[in-house]
């Protein structure tokens, strides 16, 4: 049961199981980050209760005038209408700086007026994954893995969101019957054995509705993987408690990215939460998005990372900002990435090291970048530098047996997997000989009557029939 509790005339979606008027308190952790002055006398049981944090968010100007000195610039931001929705969890607000305008904390979650800008290239779905969801809130982009989302509600709200569009919207929620047919796609196509659940996110769904669905999920035979992407860890770490832990145990391999972007975002309350989901045995993963003025500096990153490691968080992805309303004054340039990336290669352990990626615009997925160590090749050699600069060679076997999938077992195991979505891997296999853009065939028949069909694959990778060019 969701329960809609009213707090200084704000709505908060508080994910509870018992009936209203049920008074049980989850069990205590010991606070250790201070709070701000105005939740001082606030009883531990309720402060370290991530319902009352739920409950208790910060959404309007008077409400933030308690507790931070507002500039000009966020009392725009908070007062204009329209806005993306502004919820910050008591918790998450106490790591504020109340008097610099810059704290890396206070600038992801504040609302200024430099986030009505427009900025060329803006778009209100940037990846394109309207487009790409066969069933409403669900997105198979890639062949083999889907990104399914549970709801559009989080436990606070980070101004660069690239589901601006419908992330915060109480009229956007996904019902059941759009679960039902999210997973009835997912069970009606084998190829899938991988599922992101994510939103808004999904830690802020009812217990029971979440177990619900990695319950249905569990009993798809061909999905091996089931992961969670969630920012509750840091927003609200109070909810990682023994209750939820002891569910997701159940349904292993079951695998959890977390959101962080500052070294700041780790206090001892998040350790102790990271720890938790660690001895439940779900591996930890990091994703971070690189912001301008927060964490655009190599050794903030390496700051991040170093800490993420020490408490068994693999650092996964660090993303290029979208191109999404509203983000404009936290982008980067990409090499402004490259550096970041050249400062970690080399420089601290790999596992300490993401993937550094543009989520193309349009659909077209992630796509890594970073230094060149590959600097030139001739057949039998290879000519490649390290992150000191140092320059060596590497010879090339004179004999190697080349592969030959028509007699691999697993090639051919795969063969059919990805249904024509095969790219630039299907070229080096000879499935198909050119990748076309959109168009291409048409163009270049010049009004000639078409004179025979082979198989290509067109920009986006899907096979189509085109005429052969002589």
């Amino acid at each position: 049961m969701v329960a809609i509790v009213r707090e200084n005339k704000e709505m908060a979606l508080v994910a509870c199981d018992e009936p209203p008027g049920t008074n049980r308190r989850p069990e205590v952790a010991q606070s250790a980050t201070p709070r701000a002055a105005v939740w001082a006398d606030v009883p531990d049981g309720d402060w370290n209760s991530w319902r009352w944090q739920l409950s208790h968010r910060l959404n309007s100007l008077e409400e933030l005038s308690t507790i931070i000195h507002l500039t000009p610039d966020e009392i725009t931001g908070i007062a204009a209408k329209d806005r993306f929705r502004l919820d910050i969890t008591p918790y998450f607000a106490s790591l504020i700086d109340p008097d610099d305008p810059n704290c890396p904390i206070r600038r992801q979650v504040i609302p200024t007026a430099r986030e009505l800008d427009g900025f060329d290239s803006m778009m209100a779905d940037s990846l394109a994954e309207d487009a790409h969801s066969p069933v409403p809130g669900l997105v198979h982009r890639y062949p083999d893995r889907v990104l399914m989302l549970v709801t559009t509600q989080c436990a606070s709200y980070c101004r660069y969101c690239t589901r601006a569009r419908i992330v915060g919207d109480p009229g956007a929620q996904f019902a059941r019957t759009d679960y039902d047919h999210q997973i009835d796609y997912i069970a009606s196509h084998p190829e899938i054995r991988d599922v992101l659940l994510s939103g808004g996110d999904p830690l802020v769904l009812p217990q029971k509705l979440l177990e619900h669905i990695l319950q249905r999920l569990r009993a798809i035979e061909h999905l091996e993987i089931i992961r969670i992407g969630s920012r509750v860890p840091v927003f609200m770490p109070q909810r990682i408690d023994e209750s939820l832990v002891n569910m997701l145990r159940q349904f292993h391999p079951l695998w959890m990215n977390i959101h962080f972007n500052h070294a700041k975002e780790i206090t001892p309350e998040v350790s102790r939460a990271l720890a938790m989901l660690a001895d439940a045995g779900i591996p930890l993963g990091a994703q971070t998005v690189l912001l301008a003025g927060i964490n655009d500096c190599p050794n903030v990153m390496k700051d991040l990372v170093h800490k993420l490691v020490k408490n068994r968080v693999r650092p996964y992805y660090l993303y290029q900002c979208d191109l999404v309303e509203g983000a404009g004054h936290f982008r980067t340039p990409i090499s402004k990435g490259i550096e970041i990336m050249e400062a970690l290669r080399g420089h601290t352990s790999g596992y300490a090291i993401p993937t550094y990626v543009v989520d193309a615009p349009g659909g077209g997925g992630k796509i890594p970048v970073g230094p060149q160590y590959l600097i030139s090749q001739t057949p039998g050699k290879a000519v490649l530098r390290n992150y000191e600069g140092f320059i060596t060679t590497y010879t090339e076997p004179d004999t190697y047996t080349k592969h030959d999938p028509t007699t691999c077992p697993s090639c051919q195991k795969h063969a059919s997997a990805e249904r024509g979505q095969q790219g630039v891997a299907g070229l080096l296999q000879g499935n198909a000989m050119t990748i076309e853009p959109a168009g291409f065939h048409e163009t270049h028949l010049r009004g000639r009557p078409e004179d025979g069909d082979v198989i290509g694959v067109n920009a986006i990778g899907f096979v189509h029939k085109h005429a052969e060019h002589h």
